[in-house]
């Protein structure tokens, strides 16, 4: 069981994905992204990504410590079933825009929505390649801001190496888990 870690619903309980082949993103490591989070960026100045989703813990924090609205782009029908109960259970509907689609579509389907917050979180398994095209086709459509932030989670010993339009910023190490951090320029 997950939990919404601070912000107007802190200490609500998530469902997970029932049989789902998800890797849901520890509340360690959500505490210190969200913190990284708020030291350098304003979660309520736009819309927040939440690519890969799972559960939508991570959009549903992002919702809590005040963004405006909160895009949860996942294909897994499990995954679906516990973002769609999470977003009822918080009674966040309005805020919250679930998106049943491969990430690879979900550029066109954000068409000018200009997120200001990303947080990317595929399989490991997903080739870097892969999540760079995702990246690039996000900004192409404008599905991201000029100067977003963007947050990669990949496994601890993986390198990941930025896409041009993009700079690098640090990177997290939390447990099997790395963050790493980038703006859209």
């Amino acid at each position: 069981m997950s939990r919404i870690i601070a912000g107007e619903y802190g200490g609500r309980r998530l469902r997970t994905p029932d049989g789902a082949d998800t890797r849901p993103t520890t509340d360690r490591t959500r505490e210190g992204l969200f913190s990284s989070l708020e030291a350098t960026a304003d979660l309520t100045e736009g819309p927040f990504l939440d690519m890969y989703a799972g559960s939508g813990a991570v959009g549903l924090e992002a919702l809590s410590r005040g963004a405006p609205s909160a895009y949860f782009i996942e294909r897994a029908r499990p995954a679906l079933a516990a973002i769609e109960a999470n977003i009822a259970a918080l009674q966040v509907t309005s805020r919250a825009t679930v998106l049943s689609m491969p990430a690879e579509s979900a550029a066109r389907a954000l068409r000018d929505v200009a997120a200001t917050t990303a947080y990317v979180d595929p399989p490991y398994d997903v080739p870097a390649s892969e999540v760079s095209g995702v990246l690039v086709a996000l900004s192409d459509h404008a599905a991201l801001a000029a100067d977003a932030t963007v947050v990669i989670e990949r496994a601890r010993r993986e390198e990941w190496v930025w896409p041009e339009g993009f700079e690098a910023l640090r990177d997290r190490r939390y447990g099997e888990a790395r963050l790493w951090y980038g703006r859209r320029l």
